[in-house]
């Protein structure tokens, strides 16, 4: 009688793991991957992801069409038949673009606060996000989520100093971001530009960047603080002069001082008759 009993009990238990009608129904899906029907899923209004390149989702389809999906996406039940993804959006919707009627889900219980961090920390660790979604999905972490710098960083595996360059990244001319984000500049270009205090200053600079092609390192270099000299100042003794040797020899003169305090007087002329005008004057 034990011995049935005991096997009774492995069975439920057993039962308990597959995706069969009646654990459906009964709600015992979260902690599961499921194939959940595409039409019962909808997108992630926290989403920090806005822009999804057309190429490459095309290439996940064509991976997906022949492979299937390999990775389940996540989703969090709201519903007996009513699921809300909460990453792996692009899976989704390369498997939308076939027009597959299931896919692969992994079912977990979350509030909308869990499900925004959910999705900004996996969203963070893709190698594909430009610098600014990265910078902004940290922001939202910071502010809706109650996250310190600290904090955020452990959850994130990255260095304080790393989030922190990221976030600086947001004090830059919206332009500019959208500069970043399209590929036209990089990371290390927006670090440079972030020293230009003058936001005129600082735009322009970056036009001349898109538009030269300038290196990190040049731009690093345009936004150096010149060096004021060290050198003492010599005071242009000849200055109160210049008129008196224009008058005298009827020709432009100019004269330019040395650091050692001597310096040269340099006669203009135009023409060699000019030039005999000016030799009479010294030798007539």
């Amino acid at each position: 009688m034990a011995k049935a009993q005991k096997r009774q009990a492995m069975g439920r238990g057993l039962s308990a793991l597959l995706p069969t009608d009646e654990n459906l129904s009964k709600g015992k899906v979260e902690g599961r991957v499921l194939d959940v029907p595409l039409s019962q899923i909808g997108t992630n209004p926290f989403q920090p992801r806005t822009q999804f390149n057309p190429e490459t989702l095309k290439e996940l389809a064509s991976s997906i069409a022949a492979l299937g999906v390999i990775q389940p996406i996540t989703v969090r039940r709201m519903g007996p038949e009513n699921y809300q993804l909460v990453s792996g959006e692009r899976r989704f919707r390369a498997s939308q673009s076939l027009n597959l009627e299931t896919i692969p889900a992994f079912i977990r219980v979350a509030n909308d606060t869990e499900s925004l961090e959910m999705a900004l920390v996996e969203n963070i660790q893709r190698d594909d996000l430009d610098p600014i979604e990265i910078a902004l999905s940290y922001n939202r972490l910071i502010n809706e989520i109650k996250l310190t710098q600290e904090e955020m960083s452990s959850r994130v595996g990255k260095k304080r100093s790393t989030v922190a360059n990221y976030l600086r990244l947001l004090n830059l001319d919206p332009i500019i971001q959208s500069g970043i984000r399209d590929g036209f500049i990089s990371m290390g270009h927006g670090r440079a530009l972030l020293a230009v205090e003058n936001p005129k200053e600082q735009l322009n600079l970056y036009k001349r960047i898109v538009a030269t092609g300038m290196s990190v390192r040049a731009t690093e270099q345009a936004v150096k603080p010149k060096k004021e000299s060290t050198q003492p100042q010599i005071e242009d003794y000849t200055a109160k002069h210049i008129d008196a040797f224009s008058d005298f020899f009827g020709a432009a003169v100019q004269s330019a001082i040395d650091k050692n305090g001597g310096g040269k007087i340099i006669i203009s002329f135009g023409s060699e008759k000019e030039f005999k005008t000016i030799r009479k004057k010294i030798k007539p």
